[in-house]
């Protein structure tokens, strides 16, 4: 039997728990509460480790063969997430208040204060803090990249080994029961129309906004390189369609590098520039992270502006590298973030997880799409011009 995807198990998850919500007693309905507790203190404490596991490897990894031109993809592919993060906020900013209107996130579905409470509460008290791990992480990954120390940097490749295994292995499958008691929850309390109603409409400005920044990205990739910035996207569509059915750029990079090798890049420039891209490249994931952060606190009647969200978003373009190659990687890697400067509490944060994994293959494609505009852009730099490759007719 073909094995059910992440999305189609949240699906499920979705309209099971608004059944369980409306059918279940309010025992029944606690006993959601009580997994969602230990499961979000479990995540608590996963989070720092998490941010370890991530960041201090791929930091190190960058400083492997560093020169030019891995100077100026990294910058390019960092600056086009941080663009992309930043046009997120302002739009979100400018439409969501008049699509959400009065509606409101009021209750606590994770356990203390909800409608439904848990049975029984343990904390779970993490290792370090969340900045704690970060600077620890910049420090390791720095001096692995400074000193090329192979054996420390052999320990953390394999700390991430097993930290990918606990997200792939544990948090991952343990998503869907979790969303599912969230919304048994929300249904219990009266609150799940009114937040499904918001979920779609983010997921539409979302999806809007991916196709937005792509066309931008290649709008100055092709002007740039002197070449039609749209037959430039037609010859990406394949990738962006295989990360969709992916929801993983490492394991989109074979399409993505002969897509951008039909569109002329130089294939030296092209076998480095992708690779990397798609490790530092995030510009869709941002995109999806933002508008999600944003309409929550939106809904929890926080108070947010584009100082607070520009520090986020400069943080997450760096705490997001490497994330792992499961779906979904993005997002645990931002929690601690979500929660050290943005304020989130584990409320928000379960719902954070729902909306983002439920747009994520879309966020996977928006990254490798341009990821094919930025080496198109170090073509250039490079000195190097677009041959596009002959397309015989079986191909078309």
């Amino acid at each position: 039997m073909k094995k059910i995807g992440l999305l189609p198990r949240l699906i499920i998850a979705i309209i099971l728990g608004i059944i369980f919500g409306m059918i279940l007693p309010e025992a029944g309905v606690r006993v959601f509460a009580t997994f969602n507790g230990l499961f979000g203190q479990f995540l608590g404490f996963a989070i720092p480790l998490i941010i370890l596991g991530f960041v201090a490897p791929g930091i190190g990894d960058l400083g492997q063969g560093a020169g030019r031109i891995l100077a100026v993809t990294a910058g390019i592919a960092y600056l086009s997430t941080v663009f992309a993060g930043s046009v997120a906020f302002f739009a979100n900013a400018a439409i969501l208040p008049s699509l959400i209107g009065g509606s409101s996130l009021a209750t606590d579905v994770a356990g203390e204060g909800a409608s439904a409470a848990a049975f029984i509460q343990v904390s779970i008290p993490p290792v370090m803090g969340v900045m704690t791990a970060l600077v620890l992480a910049f420090t390791i990954g720095i001096g692995i990249a400074a000193t090329g120390s192979q054996t420390i940097k052999s320990v953390m490749n394999e700390f991430q080994k097993i930290i990918s295994l606990m997200i792939s292995n544990i948090i991952i499958p343990l998503l869907p029961i979790h969303i599912m008691g969230i919304f048994a929850n929300l249904t219990f309390s009266g609150q799940v129309v009114q937040i499904l109603s918001v979920f779609s409409k983010v997921f539409v400005l979302v999806i809007l906004l991916h196709i937005t920044i792509i066309v931008i990205q290649y709008l100055i990739a092709g002007t740039m390189a002197g070449a039609n910035p749209f037959r430039l996207i037609k010859t990406m569509l394949p990738a962006y369609f295989t990360a969709i059915g992916t929801q993983s750029s490492a394991a989109t990079i074979p399409v993505t590098l002969a897509q951008t090798k039909k569109n002329g890049v130089n294939e030296g420039v092209a076998d480095f520039a992708i690779p990397l891209s798609a490790t530092i490249h995030l510009s869709g994931s941002t995109i999806t992270l933002v508008s999600c952060s944003v309409a929550i606190m939106m809904l929890s009647g926080m108070d947010y502006s584009f100082a607070t969200y520009f520090g986020f978003i400069l943080a997450l373009g760096v705490t997001m590298v490497a994330a792992p190659g499961v779906p979904g990687g993005a997002v645990m890697a931002a929690i601690g973030l979500l929660q050290s400067m943005l304020g989130f509490d584990a409320t928000m944060t379960s719902l954070m997880i729902a909306l983002y994994l439920a747009q994520d293959s879309f966020g996977t494609a928006c990254n490798v799409t341009g990821d094919g505009a930025i080496a198109v852009i170090v073509n250039k730099l490079s000195g190097h011009k677009l041959e596009p490759q002959k397309i015989s007719i079986s191909e078309l």
